[in-house]
């Protein structure tokens, strides 16, 4: 049976993305197979990596919960399609801030690692929902969002005006702390990030009143996106800079908008083509008549021939979707044909319709108001 990853981490169902991370960092150092030699350590390291990569990613971790493990089979591979290459850097800063030291074995010099640079702001997501028509044509849109945002006060230093951080006095400003253990075979250094400054190599003594030396302040803003022609459920926007500020004068991530189209009473879309139903009466369909028909565009005439049967599907050309990408280009509409027939008719209309069948029946043979009702729409 399939182990559930948030027992893996140790984690609870409802845990944030930092307990994830922190769960991770925590169990990661003590399984790396560099570390422990213990037998099933490497085993219990790969279902680590393997929780992470499920319960990080907001896309694999919602399939996960809904479908359990047969939702995310191979899902490291198809979830990365999803995420930004930050994402990914994200990752490997975790292994960089945990493993740098291991590399060197007995003896080996640790890796040097990056000192407090620049760092790039996290991704957002939103959700956005569009009526069936706004999706067809597209068009702007006005969304909101909270995000971070530089504290313009301090300018994302954290420190108080007329002060600046200083230099951690943990790690000397590194942004790394060293632990060398001496074993029968060599010493073994371990590298980690400086749990004083978390890596900055300075610490914020007096603080920014502004942001409480945070450097940036979580702000709701109204922004105006365009939407493309044809857009489809699952489609996604990347809006770029529009998520949390960076750290230390790092970029800012990117919002990524996710797109949902509403259903639609009478539209139903398959690929760039949009399909509806008509439906006339049988004297119509004897007949032939000429009548409006809803699209997406608005009425539009139809011809229906004499002697349509049920189920004929008529053609609007360039009546349907624009192609993503290349508006210009349009699906058709599909209309099928209905045909009422009813289960009453007045007195009139019965004497008509069973003169009509004497007629039929004389050319054909087959006499009787029921066959002809009975064949009068057969293929």
């Amino acid at each position: 049976m399939a182990r559930d990853y948030y027992e893996t981490l140790g984690v609870s169902r409802d845990a944030d993305k930092e307990e994830i991370k922190q769960a991770y960092r925590r169990l990661a150092r003590k399984y790396h197979p560099d570390v422990n030699k213990e037998s099933g350590a490497e085993e219990r390291f790969k279902e680590i990596n393997r929780a992470y990569e499920v319960l990080s990613e907001p896309e694999v971790r919602a399939r996960y919960d809904r479908f359990g493990e047969a939702g995310v089979s191979g899902a490291a591979a198809a979830g990365a399609g999803f995420q930004d290459m930050g994402d990914m850097g994200g990752f490997a800063d975790i292994f960089e801030s945990i493993f740098s030291g291991f590399a060197g074995g007995p003896g080996g010099q640790p890796q040097q690692r990056r000192r407090g640079g620049p760092v790039r702001g996290d991704d957002l997501r939103l959700d956005l929902k569009l009526d069936f028509r706004e999706a067809v044509f597209g068009g702007e849109k006005e969304i909101r969002i909270s995000h971070l945002e530089t504290c313009e006060v301090c300018n994302g230093s954290g420190a108080k005006s007329g002060t600046r951080p200083r230099t951690c006095s943990t790690c000397s400003g590194s942004g790394q702390v060293r632990r060398v253990t001496r074993t029968p075979f060599g010493s073994f250094t371990q590298v980690s990030t400086c749990p004083t400054c978390d890596g900055s190599g300075t610490v914020v003594e007096d603080k920014c009143d502004a942001c409480d030396g945070k450097g940036a302040n979580q702000v709701t803003k109204k922004l105006k996106i365009n939407v493309p022609a044809g857009v489809d459920n699952g489609t996604r926007l990347r809006i770029s800079q529009e998520g949390d500020a960076g750290q230390r004068n790092g970029p800012p991530g990117d919002l990524y908008v996710y797109l949902f189209v509403n259903e639609d009473e009478e539209f139903h879309r398959e690929g760039i083509n949009i399909n509806s139903e008509i439906k006339i009466s049988y004297l119509q369909a004897i007949l032939g008549c000429r009548l409006e028909v809803n699209t997406v565009d608005g009425p539009v005439e139809l011809i229906i021939p004499s002697g349509t049967q049920p189920n004929t599907v008529m053609k609007l050309e360039n009546r349907g979707v624009p192609r993503l990408g290349n508006p210009v280009s349009r699906g058709d509409h599909l209309l099928t044909v209905l045909i009422d027939i009813p289960t009453k008719i007045i007195p009139e209309e019965r004497e008509l319709l069973e003169k009509l069948a004497k007629i039929k029946g004389d050319r054909t043979g087959k006499g009787g108001f029921d066959g002809f009702i009975g064949n009068l729409f057969k293929s």
